[in-house]
Formats: C-alpha cells, structure tokens, sequence
C-alpha cells in the first residue's frame, strides 16, 4: 500500500515537472543580464572581406587594411593615405597618374582612396585590387593594381572608368579611347555638367566569379545608380558591350542594375551561393553617419545581370522615394546586453567559408557624440524562402548554431524582439519583452498579436504579424556581453526584419 502511494507521488511530480517545462520561460532577469559592446580595436571603413592562407583579410577606404585568424580580432597592417602605406609601392610616385583627372579631394589638400576590393585573378596568377579615387560625388575614377602577395605591395596598374566628366575635361579620360572617337559626350551631360541623375559615380566596385566563372566588377554610389560590367579575366579590364537601351546597357558603363535619381544606393556588394542558386546583391541606404540612416539592404537574382528583387519582389528603379524597396537586414538597434546602441551599419561585403557559414562584414558606428566606426562581423543563415538573415549579435566566441525543434512551445518564454522596420532614418529600434506563448501566439508590448509557427524537426520558423510573415531561423549562440542567448532571425515579405532574443539562464 505504502509502495503505491509513493509510486503516485512520484508520477505526479513528473507530471508537474513536465507541465512547467512546457510552460513559458522566463529566461534571466534583467539585472542578470550582463551588459556590453564588443570591441574590435580597429578602424577600418567598408571593409571588403578575402580569406588567404587559412587567415580573414579586410581592406577599406583611406588605405586601411587588417588580418584576423578567427573574425573578432583584427591587427592592422596599413594605414594612411600617403607614401609609406606599405599597400602600394607607387601609387604617389611623381606622375600621381591615379590622382591625375580627380585631383584632391573637393576640401583641396587630401586625395581620397576609397573602397578597395581584392581578389586573386585565376588567370593572371595575381591578387587583383580595384579601387576608386574621387573628387567629389560625382568626379571620380576607378583603377586596378596587382601584387604578388594579398598584403601587398600592389603596384597600381591603370584607370578603367571615369565619372563626373564634362566637354572640358573628357580629354583626360578614356572614353573616346572606349567609344570611338565620333562619340558624343554631350549624351552623357545635362546643362553642359556630367549627368549624375542617369549615369554613374565611379566608385565602390566590387569584383566576382559568377556560375559560370566569367568575371564581373559592379559598382556604383547615389548618382546614377548601381552598374555592372564583365571583365577580361585575362588582363583583368572591362568588356564594353554594345548599347542596348531596352535592356538598359550603356556601352561605356555597362550593365545598369538599380537605383539613380541620386537615391541614396551605394556599396554595391554581390556573393553567389551556389547552394541557392541565387545571386544576392547588398547594398546601403542613407547617409553614412551616425544619424545618417545608413542601414544594409538586400535584393537577389537567378541571373547574374538581375532583374535583383527584392523579398516583396519588386526592384529598385528610378524612384521618387525608395524606404519601401529592398530587404533591410539591419539599421539603428539596441538590445538589453548592449551598453550603447548600434547606429549606422553597412557598406558591407560577404563571404561563405570552407566550411559552409555565411559571415556578413561591414562597418558599425555607435550611440555617442562621434562618428568613430569598426568592423563587425555577423554570421548569415538561409532561411526557408531562400533569403539570407543575420545573427542579431556578432561574431563572439563558439559559433552561432540553428537548433533542431520539434513544436513551438521548447522556444516559449519571454523574448526581447526588435522590428528594423523600413525607415531611413536616426531612429534606434530597440527591444523590448515579447511574450510567445506555448499555444505559438505571440504578445507583444503594445498588445499587438501574431503568431509563431516551428517546421518541426527543424529551425525554420515562420511569424505573422500585422499582415507581414516573416520566415527565418532560431539558434543559439553568446552574445557580445558573454550571455547564452537564443535568438530568432526573420525577413518579412514587407522587406522588413525581425530579430528577437531570449537571454537563457
């Protein structure tokens, strides 16, 4: 009798036990939560990201450029726009060619080295660096240089493309060289001045294999927009195709893709994922300062020369105002564990290491009185419709992990969820406590109510909020103050994006 009467003790307990775990979590409380920002150590502005010899090398502009072994910490190993910057071993010889049609910057005394790319060239057996030099923000040029080594020295090489030209000074270009001599400038000029509402600011290019390894180099900021043109792999310049105006090539420029108008839209980025099969294009909205509403867009193509969509899929063509096109996968944001906010993300590249992970790689300005900016790092996930979101923390410690989950109540609790919205703006998003519930319905502060669905055996979730759905991953990873986190990352068919953190005890 005894013996039954424990045995039903104990049933009941396992019975509560059960029912508590599959209730909703707490999770810590916030004065548990240890508080923090990541520290690089570093300054190096857009930096473009290339792995060589087991390490991760970032170049950016004002001929900064650093090395890490492991993405969180970074030493740097050029500096300074000026002749003993080891990255160059000519490029302010006496001639200054590079300098020779942009001059110094419009302040008059600093020449402006602005957003390199490097990458090695298969055919020439050479590590390939394309970077522009400007005047203003449409006088500029983009040059190419090579080296033995990806630290450098790079020997700068020739010019490939000019911006900001008028019928005076077309001379000190090569676009008669391009075009023929017959070739008319003025249809590229508005009231006698280089047309930058149609045609491009030379600056920002980046360099790529496609599917099919033929070599590409887009590039473009503001102005006319993003273009593209094949390159020779061979010699490392630019094929000019044949105008075709119905598909928007210039036989100069190339392959116009979005933007124009003088839309804010720079920083143009291309990574193919050949497990995809898409082509996905980031680029940056507003202006790159703190308060600028500077924030990391994305849009994807099957075919390499687009059309690039966007998650609601529509383009980027020529608009009166382009807040609502483009996938923002982050903007102004703050969590519980940061101590200040992030402002200002982009001008991002991307990589996929050997080992499959997708990393995100831009510069972070912060909350504050100065317009001090590192480099961060974030791992990047496929999410169930093929779009690529981010790790809402960066790179610290073990890898970030999806988890594996069979129903929606194992991730129930108390979460800290942020929604980027679309604005360009100052505005910092910051979290505040949602509450998904084990039935999936989740509460948020205001009272709003959505859902959240788990594909079991899987880490794809998918939310409805608002009339939006978003889909995306849950992982779990540390987050930049040292706090086990699990968190939720979701891109919205209204191109917005959602992350939300649950801080475990």
């Amino acid at each position: 009798m005894k013996k039954r009467k424990w045995t039903t003790m104990i049933a009941i307990m396992v019975g509560i036990v059960l029912l508590t775990g599959c209730g909703e979590q707490e999770g810590k409380k916030m004065e548990e939560i240890a508080v923090k920002n990541q520290v690089m150590g570093v300054s190096v502005h857009d930096p473009s990201i290339v792995k060589a010899d087991g390490k991760y090398y970032i170049f950016g502009s004002h001929m900064e450029a650093a090395v890490s072994e492991d993405l969180q910490s970074f030493k740097t190993f050029a500096s300074g726009v000026n002749a003993k910057n080891p990255l160059f071993d000519n490029l302010f010889d006496e001639k200054l060619e590079a300098f020779d049609y942009v001059g110094t910057f419009e302040n008059g005394k600093d020449y402006a080295v602005w957003a390199p790319e490097v990458i090695y060239n298969k055919a020439m057996g050479k590590w390939v660096m394309y970077f522009s030099t400007s005047h203003d923000y449409r006088t500029s040029a983009i040059h190419f240089a090579t080296a033995d080594s990806v630290e450098g020295p790079y020997h700068y090489t020739d010019t490939l493309l000019y911006s900001g030209f008028t019928s005076k000074t077309v001379e000190k270009t090569n676009f008669y060289e391009i075009m023929g001599e017959d070739a008319r400038v003025s249809e590229y000029l508005q009231a006698a001045q280089y047309n930058n509402l149609n045609y491009p600011n030379c600056i920002d290019p980046t360099v790529f294999y496609d599917a099919d390894g033929r070599m590409w180099m887009i590039y473009g900021s503001w102005s006319g927009g993003i273009f593209m043109l094949e390159l020779d792999e061979q010699t490392g310049y630019p094929i000019h195709p044949a105008k075709d105006e119905e598909k928007k090539i210039d036989p100069y420029f190339g392959q116009y893709l979005m933007g124009g108008l003088h839309n804010s839209c720079e920083g143009p980025y291309l990574l193919y994922d050949e497990a995809s099969g898409y082509y996905f294009l980031f680029v940056s909205y507003g202006g790159l300062t703190r308060e600028g509403g500077y924030q990391i867009r994305l849009y994807r193509s099957k075919e390499v020369t687009g059309p690039y969509l966007d998650a609601a899929g529509n383009t980027f063509g020529y608009l009166a105002e382009h807040s609502g096109v483009g996938l923002k996968m982050m903007g102004n944001y703050k969590f519980p564990s940061l101590k200040k906010a992030y402002m200002a993300p982009g001008h991002n590249s991307a990589m996929i290491d050997e080992d499959g992970r997708y990393y995100l790689v831009y510069h972070q300005r912060f909350e504050g009185d100065t317009e001090y900016h590192e480099p961060r790092v974030h791992q990047m996930f496929l999410n169930e419709a093929g779009w690529l979101v981010a790790a809402p923390f960066a790179v610290s410690g073990e890898n970030a992990e999806v988890e594996s989950h069979s129903d929606v109540k194992e991730i129930a609790g108390t979460w800290y969820l942020l929604n980027h919205g679309t604005d360009i703006s100052a505005t910092i998003h910051s979290a505040e406590a949602a509450t998904l519930k084990k039935d999936g319905t989740l509460l948020l502060k205001d009272g709003t109510k959505g859902t959240c669905i788990i594909s079991a055996g899987t880490g794809y979730v998918t939310i409805s909020l608002n009339g939006a759905t978003y889909k995306g991953v849950v992982g779990t990873m540390n987050d930049e103050a040292g706090n086990p986190v699990r968190f939720l990352s979701a891109a919205g068919d209204n191109n917005e994006t959602i992350w939300a953190v649950f801080y475990l005890e």
